[in-house]
């Protein structure tokens, strides 16, 4: 059996955290000031918290690489199933002509880029985020941007951002409930926190949408929309999860927020419209085109029957160069426009059928198991079992075999073969064959920092800080979220450490430990895990560094403000929004 030790260097908490936090320094400076490719940052990173878990926390190295082994299978098995399988459907997609007819009726909803990235990557991606997420609101929204004719990298930087304000209530609000697993606080108390906390950001994130899509002309020219996006959602994330059901928080906000566009859109359009390439337009864009899958190999692929209009098959390389030139913007007929966005239909009622509670019991009876991993014996410092040596296996549950069974569904509607549906999650899987070896590592650098008693070590250094803990707290959130890539495992990471220094410090454990996921989801554009998803969804391979550097700013900005926020909920002006 192995113990954890809280300050194991020199007997010194502050020494040890210091040497704890050594594996994220690492990967952030290899990242974002070397540019070193995210699969060499991430295997460093991990390779240093294996000798800093057997040196310096004297962590048996059969456990360590025991844990190693955990967090790699726990990559493949939910997260990278999920993405796989998220991406197939995509590329399913592209293989026919409906992409481009999906092309075509975003555009004639609006031919105007800064729009469509509010109704692309923030109303549909909070879609997506309730039903999957994990990567796959961030794969799927960058992909259909640039089907609506945006450059891959801006597509990348849009969907990343836009992927924050619905996190904390994603997967049918597996962060909430994950943080009442492991806190014990009561689910309607941290629900009602966190809906007291994202809509402030859900306010700002459309403003931020049109200004980096089109800079200060599009704040100037599209606010209008961009606030009544906002509001909607704010106004509609506080009432479903305060007073409605959890589960149904981003389903309800982003259903109502494409209606509350649509209706803006039909009594208020901008002066100007800003299309492909950033070129203002007085009148229509002429024509989409089905954008290349980029293969790991750099080539092109369309794949299927070309549609009856003419097209151009355009390929991106390294986020330069122009945008996919439409060519047609007329309104496909409601027939081809249902058929267009099938695979996204088949996808909500996949997983709505898998909620209904029969349903639902049934597959956690027969589609989870939960058993000890071979070879992890652990005990926290008070002597206590670790809960993560414990792994559940959701197998016929699991959100990426749901998506799977939406993509066998979506090959039936559109009649592709079985061999040319092998085909495509075969070139699938060689386009994410460097996202494979990210995600795993960073899984198990989380799984060797956590198990071997590094996080709680970083975690307890910043709980000591007393009443200064409300400014801390969501800095360790964000830090989680960053790391693991998810707000569900940074709740599971930090959410009792949160509550337990609350507690020590005066502070509410419900404020303290809703914001540990409330503030995380500003570290989820930064995570290696999304970087190299949106990446490899547009096609650019290596560019998790660049796209790193581009949204740094805006993650400690954002992290600021709710920082700003949390803090001035822990005293007097804003204690009353605490349940």
């Amino acid at each position: 059996m192995f113990q954890q030790i809280l300050d194991p260097i020199a007997g010194s908490l502050l020494i040890s955290a210091l040497c704890a936090a050594l594996p994220l320094i690492l990967l952030f400076v290899l990242l974002g000031v070397f540019r070193v490719k995210a699969p060499v940052a991430a295997l460093s990173s991990l390779a240093l918290s294996l000798v800093l878990a057997v040196v310096g926390w004297r962590m048996p190295v059969s456990q360590a690489l025991g844990a190693t082994a955990a967090g790699i299978f726990y990559g493949l098995f939910p997260i990278l199933w999920i993405l796989v399988n998220a991406l197939w459907i995509y590329r399913l997609t592209v293989a026919t002509p409906w992409f481009e007819v999906l092309g075509r009726t975003i555009r004639s909803i609006s031919n105007d880029l800064r729009i469509l990235s509010i109704l692309i990557a923030f109303c549909f991606g909070a879609l997506l985020e309730s039903l999957a997420g994990f990567g796959a609101p961030v794969a799927i929204s960058a992909a259909m941007l640039m089907a609506a004719g945006m450059k891959p990298l801006k597509s990348a930087v849009v969907s990343l951002l836009a992927n924050t304000a619905p996190v904390a209530f994603g997967a049918m609000a597996a962060p909430i409930i994950a943080l009442n697993g492991v806190t014990g606080l009561p689910l309607h108390d941290l629900s009602s926190m966190a809906g007291r906390q994202t809509p402030f950001i859900a306010l700002i994130v459309p403003l931020l949408l049109v200004f980096i899509v089109d800079g200060k002309r599009g704040l100037r020219q599209t606010w209008p929309v961009a606030l009544v996006a906002g509001a909607a959602f704010a106004a509609a994330q506080f009432v479903t999860s305060n007073y409605l059901a959890v589960e149904l928080t981003d389903v309800v906000a982003a259903v109502v927020t494409v209606a509350a566009v649509l209706l803006m859109l039909k009594v208020w359009q901008p002066a100007e419209n800003v299309g492909v390439g950033g070129a203002v337009q007085a009148a229509a864009v002429p024509a989409v085109v089905r954008p290349a899958v980029v293969s790991a190999s750099g080539t092109g692929h369309t794949g299927g029957t070309a549609p009856k209009e003419d097209t151009t098959a355009v390929h991106g390389s390294g986020g330069t160069g122009a945008d996919a030139v439409p060519a047609d913007n007329s309104r496909p007929a409601p027939r081809q426009i249902w058929l267009a966005i099938a695979p996204y239909l088949i996808i909500i009622a996949v997983f709505s059928v898998a909620q209904i509670p029969s349903v639902k019991a049934w597959l956690s009876q027969v589609g989870s198991v939960t058993f000890a991993w071979p070879g992890l014996d652990i005990t926290d410092s008070a002597g206590k079992p670790v809960a993560a040596t414990k792994f559940k296996l959701d197998h016929i549950k699991a959100t990426g075999t749901l998506l799977l069974l939406s993509g066998i569904i979506t090959m039936a509607l559109y009649k592709i073969t079985a061999s040319q549906g092998l085909r495509i999650y075969r070139d699938t899987l060689v386009q994410l064959r460097w996202t494979i070896v990210t995600v795993t590592a960073v899984l198990g650098l989380s799984f060797v920092m956590n198990l071997s008693g590094q996080t709680t070590t970083l975690g307890f250094a910043l709980a000591s800080a007393g009443g200064f803990f409300a400014v801390l707290s969501p800095l360790i959130g964000w830090i989680g979220v960053a790391l693991t890539g998810s707000d569900t495992s940074s709740n599971s990471l930090f959410g009792q450490m949160q509550a337990t220094a609350a507690q020590q410090t005066g502070l509410s454990p419900v404020l303290m430990a809703a914001s540990n996921s409330s503030a995380g989801v500003m570290g989820k554009m930064l995570s290696l895990q999304n970087l190299a998803v949106a990446s490899a969804a547009v096609g650019l391979d290596g560019a998790e560094g660049t796209l790193f550097r581009k949204l740094v700013g805006w993650s400690l900005g954002l992290l600021a403000l709710i920082t700003l926020l949390i803090f001035l909920q822990s005293t007097p002006v804003l204690g009353w929004m605490v349940p």
